[in-house]
């Protein structure tokens, strides 16, 4: 709701817990004038326990791994953005830990600098495994919006290729045992193997259907977008 009322040119975010220092805004803001679209702040000295930091660190690894992004600290809260990032974020859920992903997704230049943080001194901090489970979740769903939601097939096509295919080599198998005489009757194996090929064909076909809408979809934006253009 910040990023959609927000004026300003630069929007500045940071925690409400203190731990943020705001003498640093004015560094973040050197970085966006030298032409960066969002500036992420790097606690490299972080004054939480060790239970907090450990799993930051892990989360933060396998983050940068798979985002390509050489960034040392996503869920950091100090950041600054340029006006146009923030309207085109469309943040729900959790999703506003992994910002800076969205960004360079959507074509913007992300970079980092380290930041003063300060120890806790109110309020209990809500770090949890309940929400490391949850921020596992929350990846899989950028990872799917940032690289399939406008190529669907990529994804629902491997998965339903490699299940037909695992289903077709498991009746390839049990068809050759029937050859040299072994009854097909009381093999659980059997059922197995029709029921991957089954999903495997609905699964591809969910890939197909996916497609269809994403072309609708952009097919009609760029009708409106002509439309608004001749206007």
């Amino acid at each position: 709701m910040g990023f959609q009322l927000s004026r300003g040119d630069i929007v500045i975010t940071m925690d409400a817990d203190l731990q943020d220092d705001p003498s640093e805004i004015k560094n973040l803001l050197t970085k966006i004038e030298d032409g960066w679209d969002v500036v992420s702040g790097w606690k490299k000295n972080r004054q939480d326990p060790l239970s907090k930091r450990i799993p930051s660190k892990l989360f933060n690894f396998i983050v940068r791994k798979a985002s390509g992004l050489n960034i040392n600290d996503f869920n950091c809260g100090l950041k600054a953005y340029k006006k146009r990032v923030t309207k085109t974020l469309n943040i729900y859920g959790g999703l506003h830990r992994f910002i800076p992903y969205l960004a360079v997704s959507n074509g913007f230049s992300v970079t980092e600098i380290a930041v003063n943080h300060r120890a806790r001194q109110f309020g209990e901090s809500k770090y949890g495994g309940s929400r490391m489970l949850k921020g596992f979740f929350d990846f899989l769903s950028v990872a799917f919006i940032t690289k399939y939601s406008k190529r669907p097939l990529h994804i629902f096509g491997f998965i339903g290729f490699l299940l037909f295919l695992v289903g077709l080599i498991i009746n390839i198998y049990l068809t050759m045992n029937w050859w040299y005489g072994t009854p097909l009757t009381n093999r659980p194996l059997l059922f197995l193997g029709v029921l991957l090929i089954i999903l495997g064909i609905q699964i591809f076909s969910m890939g197909f259907i996916a497609e269809l809408l994403v072309n609708h979809i952009t097919n009609k934006n760029k009708t409106v977008e002509k439309i608004i253009k001749k206007h």
